[in-house]
């Protein structure tokens, strides 16, 4: 196999249907489905349901690839996919079993008399609250950087952006994050 197709390979691929259709996608797939899948495994916290959304939102990229614009990255696009995927697909789940399947992903330390009074559940769900209220962008450089812990190299490779624009998008997230989670609080 040669090497690996870029963003407008893959649409162009696409666009042609059939066989160049199905390589395009499975490339796309191949190159994307791994980032993907750590994405929505950190909001999902099962390998089994990941997978399941995984699925769904590959089924929702393919029924519209050949209507995405190009007005952002391609993995930009498919991110913001996965998460909304995952968070219905979350909510759908947990009022089907009545039982909350989102764990924790802050630990807090005392000394913060809001924070004191709070679950981690709930501290939890600010924090998923404010990276929904930031752009796409800011939103997935933040999840890349903050939950995967990636470097800005490689998100610069995935998101087709220079890493001083990623470093500047993640200090905006960080800022909008602590000013959404501080006026939640101080409420």
């Amino acid at each position: 196999m040669g090497k690996p197709l870029d963003d407008s390979e893959i649409l162009q691929q696409f666009s042609q249907g059939g066989q160049s259709a199905e390589l395009a996608f499975r490339s796309l797939v191949d190159q994307h489905g791994p980032a993907l899948y750590r994405q929505i495994r950190g909001m999902a916290k099962s390998h089994e349901l990941t997978n399941d959304i995984l699925q769904d939102v590959f089924v929702k990229v393919y029924q519209n690839l050949s209507a995405f614009k190009g007005d952002s990255a391609l993995y930009t696009w498919m991110f913001r996919i996965a998460r909304n995927e995952t968070i219905n697909f979350l909510q759908k789940e947990q009022r089907r079993s009545g039982v909350d399947v989102d764990e924790p992903i802050l630990e807090i330390k005392a000394g913060h008399a809001a924070l004191d009074q709070i679950s981690g559940e709930e501290i939890s769900q600010l924090l998923q609250d404010a990276i929904d209220t930031l752009p796409d962008k800011q939103a997935a450089v933040f999840q890349m950087k903050y939950f995967e812990d990636l470097p800005y190299h490689e998100i610069s490779k995935r998101l087709g952006t220079s890493e001083g624009a990623l470093k500047a998008s993640f200090f905006h997230a960080k800022k909008k994050i602590q000013e959404f989670i501080l006026l939640q609080l101080n409420h």
